[in-house]
């Protein structure tokens, strides 16, 4: 089935909304028209020549990945550096390039989530979740249609709060209005002041979905006119870094080292030294995560599991917990399977391929 590249990567915005990328990311649409049709899409960690080639054996005119290809400001287009060339091949030979980042890192059931299924953690929550994300949606409707109108909002997004939905508070009144000349009032006479047995609903609503959320209210709602408000709170919502669960039964360190070993399937694990002898709570942020080695201290976490951690940042465990270097591609490798598995259920009839190049820069050296 062809799909313009928009509609495509509109269906992975519902999933993952550019809006939860970080200010420093370059997510979404890097190179080409959104508007060029395409039937299939190369998944892959990072963009690469070697990757743009894959692209062109298997024809794929898209590439959705991971990391961007750009991700700092390009003053030249010259094949001088790894970037510059794979950016000039992919625009030579008509392949579009987008990138789905720190907003699928951010979003509940994104990157860290499926590390977690992978390690088998269980009871998770965001370990770093971000405030100011939620609106609260107020209106006001005729009782007798109060129920449709929740259920539209409800099938919108709204109302999700932890592990529950179709949350809202509903309150009985009276509303007052009277319709001018050229209204046609769902109730009451023109010129006439009218009162209507009313519910005032409230509900909860990520703010990237607020709009379709308002769409989905104006279109059910009985009234000419609709009053709504809106509210900005800072309650935080389950979206931000890194993740926080429980294995199955606490386990012994080295078990716990040999666990991480296989799953991830790298031959190497850098840590701090051993101090507690049995690893239970476990937190884990795939890629550059040292920024949450605070987070999961305060939340007492038995390890911490991510990459890049420089030197110094390793004395920041203080001795409470286990902090593993498990590496960076090696974290964030399940994300090319993510992406899939979300276009795949989103687009049933759309062709993700994993790309089958592995991009890992890092590479290992090992001495009888």
């Amino acid at each position: 089935m062809k799909l313009t590249i928009g509609e495509v990567l509109n269906k992975l915005a519902e999933f993952a909304p550019l809006s939860l990328q970080e200010t420093y990311d370059n997510t979404g649409l890097i190179i080409g028209d959104p508007e060029t049709l395409v039937e299939s899409a190369l998944i892959a960690l990072d963009v690469t020549e070697e990757v743009v080639d894959e692209a062109l054996r298997k024809t794929c005119k898209l590439i959705i990945a991971h990391h961007p290809v750009i991700f700092g400001g390009i003053k030249k287009l010259t094949p001088t550096g790894e970037v510059e060339r794979t950016v000039i091949k992919a625009i030579k030979n008509g392949i579009a390039v987008a990138a789905w980042h720190t907003n699928l890192d951010n979003i509940t059931g994104g990157v860290n989530t499926r590390i977690a299924e992978k390690l088998m953690l269980n009871n998770t929550a965001i370990l770093a979740p971000r405030t100011g994300l939620l609106k609260k949606l107020v209106t006001f409707c005729p009782a007798t249609h109060a129920e449709l109108v929740r259920i539209a909002l409800f099938d919108a997004g709204a109302g999700h709060i932890g592990s529950y939905d179709q949350c809202s508070y509903n309150t009985e009144g009276v509303g007052t209005f009277r319709a001018g000349e050229w209204a046609k009032p769902f109730a009451g006479t023109i010129g006439e002041l009218h009162r209507e047995s009313e519910i005032r609903i409230e509900t909860i609503v990520p703010e990237f979905k607020l709009k379709a959320v308002i769409n989905a209210l104006l279109s059910n709602h009985p009234y000419e006119e609709v009053a709504y408000d809106v509210y900005p709170i800072e309650n935080s919502f389950q979206a931000g870094a890194g993740i926080m669960g429980y294995l199955n039964e606490p386990m012994p360190v080295d078990e716990f080292l040999k666990h991480l070993k296989q799953v991830f399937g790298t031959p190497a694990l850098r840590h701090t030294a051993i101090h507690k002898k049995m690893i239970h709570k476990v937190a884990v942020c795939g890629g550059s995560g040292a920024f949450l080695i605070k987070n999961a201290l305060s939340q007492q976490a038995d390890a911490f599991v991510t990459a890049d951690i420089k030197y110094h940042d390793y004395f920041e465990s203080g001795n409470k917990m286990l902090l593993v270097d498990a590496g960076h591609f090696e974290t964030e490798q399940f994300t090319k399977e993510l992406i899939h598995d979300v276009i795949l259920k989103k687009i049933p009839t759309f062709a993700p391929l994993i790309s089958e190049v592995n991009t890992n820069p890092v590479h290992y050296f090992f001495t009888q």
